[in-house]
């Protein structure tokens, strides 16, 4: 037998309010305090303070966790909370009513370690800069005037919308070109690796500018794939990075030529403002303004002085006639002194050479008087006038050692007065002395 229905007045109607608020309470009462461990993802922190973000599990599953981490327990954090991070978070669970969400209000948050996909993030970052695909020396310098850019993002993506408004506001005059290509999902990074390829191969811009909105750590993971990273640093095009916001780095940013904070800047580092180009076009078209006056004013007046030497030849010619005049008197006076120098000479000649053959004739008498002297000091004759005598044989020569003579041999001894001949009677040698 079926039950009898209870009727409106028995039943009770909650409303959307009541349930949520119901249903707070009761995961509140159910839980209490709690601890959560998960990875970090889109972390944000508003103007307020406050800050927002969502838990993940670290394995992959496919579970998210909305947290909010109010301005007073943000102020006691103690690191800097990064996407990917492993963290372990206490708080209380509850409802979001205005949008019916299950969140955990976070009291404490503090870092496990990395996790799952930023450890990739570290990994394959470490093994693509040992290759050299991060190298600073690879990277090229921007053309200063592009003639066409290139952008490679999604046609539906919001970044798109703010490369073209920049460009149109900064430089309406360049070529736009769009490789469109999906910028999050699995089919991205081959996507995206295909249309930097197909640029390239194409050739027909100046720079490429990847680009794309900002986003949690595994909406960005498209730019961390290996392929699109390697599709970036072999791009022949200069490429500029621009993904996320300032606080995001990909290994895309890391490998392309310039890396931009976000999508607009993008844009701005690729086209020099017009205004900018114009105005500096205009202070170069003053500055050769003014050294084309300063050049005239100085040739016309170059012109103004030949015109009036060219007036008035009396007066060159009355200037090189002086000139002529002053040379020969010049010619004329030098030829004098040398006429007078010339007839000097002779005479300067012939006192020179008696004053010469004087100082020769005065040395030449002192060396014979000084030869003269040697030669009296040196003569026998004087050494017999001191009492001496020599002993010559008969034929005149001179007996200058005893072992010379022999007994009744006959010799001359001589004096300074006179001379005897005398007989050897015998002869006593004596030995020299030592």
């Amino acid at each position: 037998m079926a039950a009898a229905d209870p009727g409106p007045a028995a039943r009770q109607i909650w409303g959307v309010s009541a349930l949520l608020l119901a249903t707070g309470d009761l995961l509140q009462s159910r839980f209490g305090a709690l601890a959560v461990r998960g990875e970090l993802s889109g972390f944000s922190r508003a103007a307020s303070g406050h800050c927002y973000f969502s838990l993940k599990d670290a394995d992959g599953a496919a579970a998210l966790l909305r947290c909010a981490m109010f301005r007073r327990a943000a102020t006691l954090l103690d690191f800097a909370p990064a996407d990917g991070q492993k963290v372990d978070v206490r708080g209380r669970i509850g409802v979001y009513e205005p949008r019916g969400e299950l969140q955990l209000i976070v009291e404490a948050l503090q870092p496990v370690g990395a996790g799952s996909l930023y450890e990739e993030f570290l990994r394959l970052r470490a093994r693509l800069d040992a290759q050299g695909l991060f190298d600073p020396a690879r990277k090229r310098p921007l053309p200063p005037f592009p003639r066409a850019l290139g952008i490679v993002t999604s046609t539906a993506a919001a970044a798109l919308r703010d490369v073209l408004t920049t460009l149109q506001r900064r430089a309406p005059h360049l070529r736009v070109v769009i490789y469109p290509s999906p910028v999050q999902g699995a089919e991205a990074p081959a996507a995206l690796a295909a249309a930097l390829a197909s640029a390239n191969r194409r050739n027909e811009v100046d720079v490429l500018l990847l680009v794309r909105g900002g986003g949690a750590l595994e909406d960005l993971w498209a730019f961390n794939d290996e392929r699109v990273v390697r599709a970036v640093a072999g791009s022949r095009l200069p490429v500029i990075c621009g993904v996320g916001h300032e606080t995001d780095i990909t290994l895309a940013d890391l490998a392309a030529d310039l890396r931009a904070p976000t999508p607009t800047a993008a844009a701005e580092l690729a086209a020099s403002s017009r205004e900018d180009l114009l105005a500096r076009l205009e202070a170069l078209a003053q500055s050769a303004r003014l050294s084309l006056g300063r050049t005239l004013d100085t040739q016309a007046q170059r012109l103004d002085s030949l015109a009036l030497r060219l007036a008035r030849p009396a007066r060159t010619l009355a200037g090189h006639g002086q000139m002529l005049s002053a040379l020969e008197q010049r010619l004329r006076a030098g030829l004098a002194r040398r006429g007078e120098t010339l007839l000097r000479e002779p005479a300067l000649l012939a006192a020179r050479l008696q004053r010469a053959a004087a100082v020769q004739r005065d040395g030449q008498s002192r060396a014979l008087q000084a030869a003269q002297a040697r030669l009296q000091a040196l003569d026998p004759r004087r050494v017999l006038q001191r009492g001496y005598a020599w002993v010559e044989g008969m034929d005149g020569r001179p007996l200058v050692s005893a072992l010379a003579l022999k007994p009744g041999q006959t010799v001359r001894a001589v004096w300074a007065d006179g001379r005897a001949v005398a007989e050897v009677q015998s002869v006593e040698a004596r030995a020299p002395e030592v």
